[in-house]
């Protein structure tokens, strides 16, 4: 029983590591759309979330059916627990990366700030980047490599303030403005990405250690 139990949560650590593909697919979907205002690529990409969702109910399923049929001893409970808790910030994620198309949608036929865009890019490489840390350090019990999405989330933190500042600089420019103003809730969405991304290694040093932290107050923001 206990071989069983264990098999069944590798394979469910191996599908939330699939999900967390699935959001990485997402994120570049979203970022694509928005750079290059396809209207047709965002909408694949607010389709593509029942993919991703229907990977958090299978996985959410999985773990209440694996403690029905058994209690797990306390190594094996802090990995259901964080893999519970994950799965719930890789779905938010991919619920990010849908305003992000809707909003690309809405903005679709106004006119983008050149500034903006590369700042985007920045912004969307460096919050697929702490996906990818996240993940990899789940996948390894890795607490150092998991406590350096800190530093990575501050970058993203600077590049969505710097953003809000761009934005208020095209006061002068109504057709460009419109535009800007969508998109700081653009970049609060990759800032958000990059916070779950910080959870999910929080998750990691509660798995490897026992022990419940945050990593520092601003994941929370």
């Amino acid at each position: 029983m206990r071989i069983s139990f264990t098999e069944s949560l590798d394979r469910t650590e191996a599908t939330m590591q699939e999900e967390g593909e699935l959001v990485l697919r997402a994120l570049r979907g979203a970022l694509n759309a928005l750079w290059e205002r396809d209207r047709e690529l965002a909408d694949e990409v607010i389709a593509f979330d029942d993919d991703i969702d229907s990977a958090y109910a299978g996985i959410q399923e999985n773990i209440q059916a694996l403690l029905a049929q058994q209690t797990p001893v306390a190594t094996d409970l802090r990995l259901v627990l964080a893999l519970l808790h994950t799965n719930l910030h890789l779905e938010r994620m991919g619920d990010y990366c849908v305003t992000i198309a809707k909003l690309t949608k809405l903005a679709s036929g106004a006119q983008p700030d050149p500034e903006l865009v590369d700042a985007f890019s920045d912004m969307g490489a460096r919050a697929e980047g702490m996906i990818r840390v996240a993940l990899d350090s789940f996948s390894n019990r890795d607490v150092g490599q998991a406590t350096t999405l800190v530093e990575l989330d501050e970058l993203i933190d600077r590049a969505n303030r710097r953003v809000v500042e761009q934005v208020f600089a095209l006061q002068p420019y109504p057709e460009q403005l419109e535009w800007g103003l969508r998109m700081i809730t653009v970049s609060r969405c990759l800032e958000r990405i990059g916070d779950h991304a910080v959870d999910i290694g929080e998750q990691v040093a509660y798995l490897v250690t026992g022990e419940f932290r945050e990593f520092t107050d601003a994941s929370r923001g």
